[in-house]
């Protein structure tokens, strides 16, 4: 029986998606763990019995299914945020420490990767070990992100509208890196993938956060309820794409 792609082709609505996935995942993780004040510890319980249950249904289906794979994402964006705020916060590492610490954890999980199918390649996905590799991979990456948009706004002192700025300049310096250059695409691709997420976490902070912080004080809740419907908005146009690609 012939194996079928498992996740994403990676396009521009890929990317709009990803940011808006990452913006959710901040604000709803920090709806849960400081909203409800739930602590982080229950937090990273909740979100990580959420992301098990999205993966699973993930790993089993046999094909590419956007509303599948896209909860897994919101689950990892929002996992990866209680994890990085445990490490940073709970556990006092620090903002430094805790991003080099989930750098870390992404990097070895790059290189077991990479020799083990001698490969990064993103796109297509067929093999399920694989696919295990790309989601753990992508919850380092988010979780990074999130301490990293933190390191940017509380230890570099940049506002969040700022932070956000900032890493929308080196997303788009990599784009022009993958369309001018001949710089290895796949290395590009994480690159990108890896600062989507403080983009995510920065203009998630910037629409939550006080006004006298640099925030539009939407609030977490009201913030992830916008963020929700514009995800859902993009999981229904990617369904339809795909739907007429496999009608071509």
């Amino acid at each position: 029986m012939k194996k079928l792609n498992k996740v994403a082709e990676i396009t521009l609505i890929f990317w709009l998606m990803k940011i808006v996935a990452t913006t959710l995942g901040e604000t709803l993780g920090d709806y849960l763990s400081m909203t409800l004040n739930l602590g982080y510890l229950t937090g990273i319980f909740i979100t990580l019995v959420f992301f098990l249950i999205v993966l699973s249904v993930q790993l089993l289906t046999k094909k590419y299914i956007p509303v599948f794979y896209w909860l897994v994402i919101i689950a990892t964006t929002t996992l990866g945020t209680e994890i990085s705020d445990f490490l940073d916060r709970s556990l006092h590492l620090g903002y430094t420490l805790g991003s080099l610490v989930l750098f870390s954890g992404l990097i070895l999980t790059l290189f077991l990767w990479n020799k083990k199918f001698k490969n990064l390649k993103v796109f297509p996905i067929f093999d399920r070990d694989k696919e295990v590799y790309y989601w753990v991979a992508i919850l380092f990456s988010n979780s990074l992100g999130t301490a990293f948009g933190d390191y940017l706004s509380d230890v570099v002192g940049l506002s969040y509208l700022n932070g956000a700025m900032i890493t929308a300049g080196i997303i788009l310096v990599v784009v022009l890196l993958h369309y001018k250059t001949t710089i290895n695409h796949v290395i590009l691709f994480w690159i990108a993938f890896i600062f989507t997420r403080p983009f995510g976490a920065t203009f998630g902070d910037f629409l939550t956060k006080p006004l006298a912080k640099g925030g539009l004080d939407l609030g977490t809740l009201n913030a992830s309820i916008v963020s929700i419907i514009v995800m859902t908005i993009l999981i229904f146009v990617s369904h339809n794409k795909l739907k007429n690609k496999i009608m071509e």
